[in-house]
């Protein structure tokens, strides 16, 4: 839930940013405002352990919280293979390699829009 006067593209940004910090990989943002009501943008990203993985999990629940964005629900963070954040208008996937290859959610959600980070800039 959005507890802040933060958009959904500055709150998408923070998010980017928190996984950079950490060297998440391959991070690319889904645009499914205009095919699903679940949120507005997925961000995928993966990292190499599982340590790196929570790590980058953890820096997005912090960066955020700081920003006042309430987490509604976090899947999957003891594993480390998938962990899913759910921010209400953006959900938020970190992978390891293996399953991002497996499960293959940019392909799942093809008919959403692929964007750059770049385009989050632009109000």
């Amino acid at each position: 839930m959005v507890d802040t006067l933060m958009n959904t593209k500055e709150i998408a940004l923070l998010a980017i940013d928190a996984l950079e910090d950490k060297k998440a990989e391959d991070i690319r943002i889904i645009d499914i405002s205009e095919i699903s009501t679940i949120a507005d943008y997925f961000i995928i990203a993966d990292g190499s352990n599982k340590s790196q993985i929570q790590a980058m999990a953890d820096n997005v629940s912090e960066r955020l919280g700081r920003a006042g964005v309430t987490v509604r629900q976090i899947e999957g963070y003891q594993n480390a293979n998938w962990i899913l954040m759910d921010f209400q208008d953006i959900i938020i996937h970190i992978f390891d390699r293996e399953n991002r290859l497996f499960y293959d959610l940019e392909r799942i959600w093809r008919d959403g829009v692929l964007i750059e980070k770049e385009a989050l800039k632009t109000v």
